[in-house]
């Protein structure tokens, strides 16, 4: 579904991607790790379209996106939640929800198929999203990503700053999408990542170190003590 061929992004003058390489199937979890600074998020981004590579292609569904602007890339189905969650501080959970659906040009995810998914929020349904938990406004930036419709969703690192039963739930929750669509997983926790992903790549200094499924990664002790010190 997804295909980045060669991409070398730049932020101002500083070279961050020097030729990326990777791909996203249908039915799998793809992760992408490395340590902070690696060029983890500035991938995410290049691919969403809010960072252009200057070299390289990035294609999705079999369409050219790698230039194209942000909203065209939502409504072709790229779901993204970001590093930041970025959700509305001072609208409800349920509020911050049909903000994105007001985007939205065919609904297969409903409010209520939200709530189904996400049933910790039921509760807080009418509660402001600067008065929850960081758990709870991340569980509520995935789940204003799926009232977008996507096909595929990009998560740039989700488990930041999160408590480790908040972590085992979201695990539990990205499974159950991988159902319905793939997933391409920003993260530095190698240990939450490895357990829910097929496959997986380890970037370093901008460049693609090591690709290989899930097994391979879990048992190649060398290239996780030297790009993930775990």
């Amino acid at each position: 579904m997804l295909k980045v061929e060669g991409i070398h992004s730049y932020y101002a003058d500083s070279y961050i991607l020097q030729g990326v390489d990777l791909e996203v199937n249908r039915g799998e979890i793809v992760c992408l790790l490395g340590r902070n600074g690696a060029g983890k998020s500035t991938t995410i981004k290049s691919i969403m379209g809010y960072n252009h590579p200057r070299k390289g292609t990035i294609r999705f569904l079999g369409e050219d996106i790698t230039n194209q602007p942000v909203f065209k890339n939502v409504r072709l189905g790229l779901g993204y939640v970001p590093e930041d969650r970025r959700i509305f501080s001072e609208l409800t959970v349920q509020e911050n929800f049909e903000v994105a659906f007001a985007s939205a040009t065919e609904i297969r995810w409903t409010i209520d198929d939200l709530f189904e998914t996400f049933p910790l929020l039921d509760k807080f349904r009418h509660r402001k999203g600067g008065e929850l938990s960081g758990g709870e406004q991340q569980m509520v930036a995935i789940a204003r990503a799926l009232a977008c419709q996507p096909k595929m969703l990009l998560l740039d690192e989700p488990c930041e700053g999160l408590a480790p039963v908040i972590v085992e739930q979201l695990s539990e929750i990205i499974l159950r999408l991988k159902q319905s669509f793939p997933i391409l997983l920003a993260e530095q926790n190698a240990y939450f990542a490895l357990e829910i992903a097929d496959r997986g790549y380890i970037i370093d200094k901008g460049l693609i170190r090591f690709a290989g499924s899930q097994q391979e990664l879990q048992l190649n002790e060398e290239i996780k003590k030297r790009y993930l010190s775990v």
